[in-house]
C-alpha cells in the first residue's frame, strides 16, 4: 500500500502517526528523531513518503528535506508543523515539499494527504515510465 517513514523529535506524535498509519495499512520502514538521522534513513529505506517535523535538534525539517530531494529528485515529503510556523510552512512548500499538516492535527486531513501524495508519486512515476 505503501512505505512510510516518520521523522519527529516527540515521541507521541510518532506514535499517533504509526498508530493511524497502520490502521490504514501503510507500512513503516522507518522512524527518525531529527533531520540527520531522517537523510540517513531514507537512504537505507527508500520510503514512498516522508511525514517530517520541521522544528528537531540536530538538523532541522528543512534542511532534510533539501538533502532528501538532492538525493531523490522524486522523494515525496509531507512536512508537520506547529501552529504559528506559517512562514516556515512557506519556505518548505517552496523548497519542494509536496503537503503540509499542522499540528494538532485530525486524523482525516492527515490521510487525505498521504494518500494524495501517494497518487501523485504513482502518477510521476507512471508518466515517466510511459514516457520511456
Amino acid at each position: 500500500m505503501g512505505k512510510i517513514m516518520i521523522v519527529d523529535d516527540s515521541l507521541i506524535i510518532r506514535m499517533n502517526l504509526k498508530k493511524l498509519f497502520e490502521k490504514q495499512g501503510y507500512d513503516i520502514v522507518a522512524e527518525a528523531v531529527n533531520g540527520q538521522e531522517a537523510v540517513e534513513k531514507y537512504a537505507k529505506h527508500q520510503p514512498d513518503l516522508v511525514t517530517m517535523d520541521i522544528t528537531m535538534p540536530v538538523r532541522d525539517g528543512i534542511s532534510a528535506l533539501e538533502e532528501i530531494l538532492r538525493m531523490d529528485g522524486q522523494a515525496s515529503v509531507i512536512m508537520i508543523s506547529a501552529l504559528g510556523q506559517e512562514l516556515k510552512i512557506i519556505e518548505a512548500l517552496d523548497k519542494g515539499a509536496c503537503h503540509y499538516i499542522v499540528k494538532p492535527f485530525k486524523e482525516a486531513d492527515v490521510i487525505g494527504k498521504v494518500q494524495n501524495a501517494l497518487k501523485d508519486k504513482m502518477k510521476e512515476i507512471s508518466n515517466v515510465c510511459s514516457s520511456r
